[in-house]
């Protein structure tokens, strides 16, 4: 659905270049949720508004469902545009409209449809929304959560082919967060919409996102499904990222390992490995002893998945035969120490 080729964008600042994006390649699927994560001015932001030319790139090709958007015209550009929608941090509701109102607007702009038809499609989507009973309501009345909702709503009034999200939970609290995660998991499931969700923490990336990109300096450093990198980070930003979502000091945890016996080994269970009891079953099969030193059992988007650090202890061809045995249950070991 979307395809970066070579595509940078540099910032002219007090007669300095400032490269906010480097040359970068990138292929977003049609119909999944694809994240892109990073600290702020990592670039992601200027990414995300390069996919629907709110921002100019300095260089290179956006190609989204087979059509240059770098080539288009003014007009073009403004049809183009009634195909994505896009969801914003701080809701940038208008305060003098209502809730329908809000929502009726880029139809009225558009001037496509009847006002009878806006009506129409104005209460279809707040009851998708779950705000059917707002619809009068001013901004100022509404919680942040409601205030998201109304903007999703609005998002989705043209009927666009892909929905970019800019930090669309940032500003709520975690129950919240979740909520409209959710909404957006079912819009994607049932809609088929292409959704680019860019965010700094990793728990939304695990939560809804099919692959994900890791940004840093104005570059992607590390991209893959969720699975593969959330589970085993190769770059050191993508590391951080995992340890900050899961509150793990890494510095403590070197320390709090430096004197525990044997092999230290962290074992990732996918899908329904995850609840097997293969633990107790090595052991007793090879004769080894074992602590259980960290671990984790979560989901990732709908898949179960754990990991566990365990410290290994006994003879060293008990060991290897209980590293065999992790390995023919598919389990990815990963030797600590």
């Amino acid at each position: 659905m979307i395809e970066f080729h070579q595509v940078h964008k540099t910032y002219n600042a007090a007669g300095r270049e400032i490269p906010a994006l480097k040359a970068t390649d990138l292929s977003i699927q049609n119909g999944e949720i694809f994240g892109l994560i990073g600290h702020s001015g990592a670039g992601k932001s200027t990414l995300l508004r390069l996919i629907n030319r709110l921002e100019n790139p300095s260089g290179g090709r956006i190609v989204v469902d087979g059509e240059d958007v770098t080539a288009l015209s003014s007009g073009g550009l403004r049809a183009y545009r009634r195909h994505v929608g896009m969801i914003f941090q701080h809701f940038n509701l208008l305060s003098s409209k209502t809730v329908a109102g809000n929502v009726a607007m880029p139809m009225e702009l558009a001037g496509a449809l009847s006002r009878t038809q806006i009506a129409a499609r104005v209460a279809q989507l707040l009851a998708r929304v779950g705000l059917a009973d707002h619809a009068m309501k001013y901004p100022a009345q509404l919680s942040g959560g409601q205030k998201q909702r109304v903007g999703i709503a609005r998002a989705l009034a043209t009927d666009p082919k892909i929905l970019l999200c800019d930090e669309a939970t940032s500003a709520l609290d975690p129950q919240t967060t979740g909520q409209v995660l959710q909404l957006l998991a079912e819009i994607n499931r049932e809609l088929k919409l292409t959704i680019v969700l860019i965010t700094h923490e990793m728990d939304v990336i695990r939560r809804v996102c099919d692959r994900v990109a890791v940004m840093d300096a104005g570059e992607i450093v590390e991209q893959g499904t969720v699975a593969d990198v959330f589970l085993h980070p190769q770059h050191a930003t993508t590391q951080r990222f995992v340890l900050e979502s899961e509150h793990i000091d890494e510095a403590s945890q070197r320390d709090d390992f430096a004197h525990v016996e044997g092999r230290i080994l962290r074992l990732t269970f996918r899908g329904e490995a995850t609840y097997s009891p293969l633990l107790g079953r090595v052991a007793r099969e090879t004769g080894i002893d074992y602590s259980i030193l960290a671990g984790r059992i979560d989901r990732i988007k709908d898949d179960p998945y754990g990991q566990l650090t365990i410290a290994l202890m006994g003879l060293e061809t008990d060991v290897e035969a209980a590293l065999a045995m992790f390995h023919a249950a598919d389990v990815h070991v990963e030797v600590l120490r």
